[in-house]
């Protein structure tokens, strides 16, 4: 299958399904690093003199942005602006650790949308989340509702990022270029909110590379008191970007790193499956053997 490597921005159809906003607005139910944005939810912890006694303080407010350099420092910043080159979807889950395993992710393909099975690195689909369209989730057995419940979709958007008047884990002002970088939104309100700007965009049948989306982020409090942040965007429509000979190069950039990933996907799954079913071979086998040694005896 031919890869899109290239930005055509008079052909909105395959352009549109290259950035993985061709279905927004629808009623329709590793390989080289990037740099990873998050939002950070608790503040950062430092020594300051005060008074000239050495206390522990806030460094870094909670509910800020942070863009993790890989093998690199970490960046905060309250706001930021980000030039989306594409989003694609996929399913997550954490699984709890124990004696015999760390804690890890099981994470599915990446799709531009989320209507088809996705194949994940454990062997199944959708990291276990039944096919189609659930209409009574209560009427499932307990486990798979709890199962269902910490399956997460995610948003991941690609693209390049500016820190707004950024800081180091020391609170103190630093500098950075714009960066590229990946950011995989899981939160279903954080979903939904910077899922606006790109049904706006396809709404509109503009590009997202073209456009600026400033993020911020608001605050959202919990019963325990506890709480936590998500975004709030903005969409520039009053702009139109100009694209670069960079901005193609990056745009392949993109597109070769999701090929990556899933292809450790794919060979993830494909090592699990034939695990499994060498394990099923070897029951099958076995079951032979203890039904000859029966009849022997017998």
């Amino acid at each position: 299958m031919n890869q899109i490597t290239t930005i055509d921005t008079n052909n909105y159809a395959a352009m549109a399904k290259a950035m993985g906003i061709a279905n927004e607005g629808t009623s329709s139910g590793s390989g080289s690093s990037l740099a990873r944005m998050r939002i950070s939810h608790s503040p950062i912890m430092g020594p300051a003199e005060v008074n000239g006694k050495t206390v522990n303080v806030e460094v870094v407010e909670g509910g800020t942005y942070k863009l993790e350099i890989p093998d690199g420092p970490t960046y905060y910043s309250s706001s930021v602006k980000i030039r989306p080159f594409m989003q694609r979807f996929m399913y997550k889950r954490f699984v709890q650790g124990n004696d015999k395993a760390p804690n890890h992710y099981i994470k599915s393909l990446m799709s531009d949308n989320l209507n088809v099975d996705l194949k994940d690195n454990n062997g199944g689909f959708n990291c276990g989340k039944p096919a189609g369209y659930i209409k009574d989730f209560k009427a499932l057995p307990e486990k798979m509702q709890t199962l269902i419940k910490q399956i997460k979709r995610v948003r991941v958007v690609f693209g390049t990022v500016e820190m707004l008047n950024p800081v180091d884990e020391k609170g103190q002002d630093t500098s950075l270029e714009t960066t590229p970088f990946i950011w995989e939104i899981d939160n279903r309100d954080a979903f939904k909110e910077v899922g606006s700007s790109f049904e706006r965009l396809a709404k509109m049948q503009r590009l997202p590379i073209q456009h600026v989306i400033t993020a911020n982020t608001a605050e959202r409090k919990i019963p325990t008191g506890a709480s936590f942040f998500v975004p709030q965007v903005s969409l520039d429509l009053t702009n139109t970007l100009e694209l670069t000979q960079e901005d193609q190069t990056l745009f392949g950039d993109f597109m070769g790193w999701i090929d990556n990933y899933n292809n450790y996907i794919i060979n993830a799954w494909a090592e699990k499956t034939n695990a499994n079913i060498d394990e099923d071979e070897q029951e099958i086998v076995d079951d032979i053997v203890d039904v000859e040694i029966e009849d022997e005896v017998a």
